[in-house]
């Protein structure tokens, strides 16, 4: 899975990569969580992209409350295509969650122990995710997201048996593409990453905490691997 997540890439690097305009507000994050404000990039109705600050944990237009969110940060592909909170977001309401690296936890032991995957290369990753809006009771539309999540490759392996679904840059466009509703189109993407193109160390447990948005979230305790 994917619960927690870093960005902190430049908005120069962001906009030449993906092609849009980031707003002042825009900043570096160390230690993204669930129902936080996270930013996005959709397809404009002519083809453009343009970013948007979203919250994790999608909620779908037909919930009752904001709280089924809290437990809709991932999709799984294998059934996103399916599930009801997920089928129409999947067809017309895809977009990209740009990311320097993911946190995920080693259970092996009676202590949880978190590490820092990202690039070899520290080029930006680009997680697959959709989105879909929310009307509140008080009248207060709420746009909101999830990360596709796909079986994890040889090196995430060891630490869980999920990981992101993330794009090459070769392959932004037929996401982002709001006309392409067809599954089997899209499936090809949901393979996991080359290991061999990622790393990961072990970090301090002060990730743990959403509070600590610090950038000694991810410095290495040991070598990276």
């Amino acid at each position: 899975m994917c619960g927690r997540f870093t960005s902190l890439l430049s908005s120069e690097l962001l906009e030449e990569l993906f092609g849009i305009q980031l707003p002042p507000e825009f900043h570096p994050r160390n230690n993204i969580a669930p129902t936080q404000q996270i930013w996005i990039i959709r397809q404009t109705a002519t083809g453009g992209r343009y970013p948007s600050a979203v919250r994790w944990g999608l909620v779908p237009h037909w919930a009752k409350d904001l709280s089924i969110g809290n437990h809709m940060i991932n999709a799984r592909c294998e059934t996103v295509h399916e599930k009801p909170a997920f089928r129409i977001a999947i067809r017309a309401r895809r977009c990209i969650i740009p990311a320097s690296g993911f946190f995920e936890w080693d259970h092996s032991g009676k202590v949880r122990v978190p590490h820092y995957i990202t690039l070899k290369d520290g080029s930006p990753l680009a997680f697959a995710g959709i989105w879909d809006a929310w009307k509140s009771p008080e009248g207060e539309t709420i746009e909101s997201c999830s990360i596709l999540t796909t079986t994890s490759n040889r090196l995430v392996a060891a630490l869980h048996d999920r990981m992101p679904v993330i794009l090459h840059p070769t392959e932004f466009s037929l996401w982002l593409d709001r006309s392409m509703n067809k599954p089997e189109k899209l499936q090809r993407l949901y393979q996991p990453y080359p290991s061999d193109l990622l790393q990961e160390w072990e970090v301090s447990s002060i990730v743990n905490s959403a509070s600590h948005d610090t950038p000694e979230t991810i410095v290495p305790l040991q070598a990276p691997h």
